[in-house]
């Protein structure tokens, strides 16, 4: 039997540090006591965003957005839902406005008006699946970049628009187009994932949620400026963010997305991730690379 129904569960760390791991093994421990391990399938991905009301479990295809799930919930979840078709009322969203019970998210003010763009994934796949994120037009973007001129495709880049998520919004191919013309024998591509910032979490649930999308960027400016190399600088404080990336890391070297001869194109890249130890002024481009470098972090004027 093909499996008709998902159950995602949020494996953000919000969610994470409120026990959706239990919610998890429980879920599973009812498939399997029910014999439906055929029938329906559970799934951790990444963050969805609404951390107010996690834990949060949803089912796919009806689009039904469960929060507050506790592990003890696992039981009525599936022999309510799975089994009999009828939504856990008592698990459903209420909104504060009406104070109605909503139960897709699609009809939620929260996500009305949200068009995720970098987050896409975060919510849908798993991100210890390269697989599920591959069914998603992953890593199309660096094999439709492999077969053209890399200066195509650095043109493109820059007439797109895309800027840095920073404050100064620098834009992304006047970047790569500078590193592009700087002679060196070696060039990196570093990745700042340090987000020192308290509370911020956009990196970090991109990190969590769609590791791939950050390897993929990684390689594409690789390719653009001629860099073989790639640095993803975390601080070791994230460390369900390095788990993730790891697994990815991996995942793409076994399917030859990382590593010598990638997709036959005689391009080569691969990444390693170097940790930080939580300094705030880390995030800064120049004590950052200062630290991976093992000196002081410290903020230098830049080239």
């Amino acid at each position: 039997m093909a499996v008709k129904m998902h159950i995602l569960v949020c494996g953000g760390t919000g969610c994470s540090a409120s026990a959706s791991h239990e919610i998890v093994e429980e879920l599973n421990k009812e498939l399997v006591a029910h014999d439906l391990t055929d029938f329906a399938k559970v799934v951790v991905t990444g963050c969805f965003g609404f951390c107010e009301k996690g834990p949060i479990v949803k089912i796919i295809p009806d689009n039904t957005f469960y929060t507050r799930v506790k592990p003890s919930d696992a039981k009525e979840i599936i022999e309510e839902h799975i089994i009999k078709g009828r939504k856990v009322q008592r698990l459903l969203y209420v909104a504060p406005d009406t104070n109605q019970s909503v139960s897709d998210s699609k009809h939620m003010e929260f996500y009305k008006k949200q068009l995720r763009i970098a987050l896409r994934n975060c919510g849908f796949i798993d991100p210890e699946n390269i697989l599920e994120y591959v069914a998603r037009d992953g890593y199309k973007a660096l094999a439709t970049s492999l077969s053209r001129d890399s200066l195509d495709v650095l043109a493109d880049i820059k007439s797109s628009g895309l800027r840095g998520r920073g404050g100064a919004g620098f834009p992304t191919g006047v970047k790569c187009e500078i590193a592009r013309k700087f002679d060196a024998p070696d060039k990196y591509v570093v990745c700042n994932a340090d987000e020192g910032d308290p509370g911020a979490f956009m990196d970090r649930s991109i990190m969590e949620g769609d590791p791939n999308s950050v390897i993929e960027a990684m390689m594409i400016c690789g390719y653009c400026i001629n860099a073989h190399h790639g640095l993803i600088y975390i601080r070791a404080e994230y460390p369900l963010a390095v788990h993730r990336l790891q697994v990815a890391i991996g995942q793409a070297r076994e399917y030859g997305l990382l590593g010598k001869n990638i997709l036959g194109t005689g391009f080569d890249f691969d990444i390693e991730i170097r940790y930080g130890a939580g300094a705030f002024v880390c995030g800064e481009e120049t004590a950052l690379i200062h630290s991976m470098e093992g000196k002081r972090g410290e903020p230098t004027l830049k080239p």
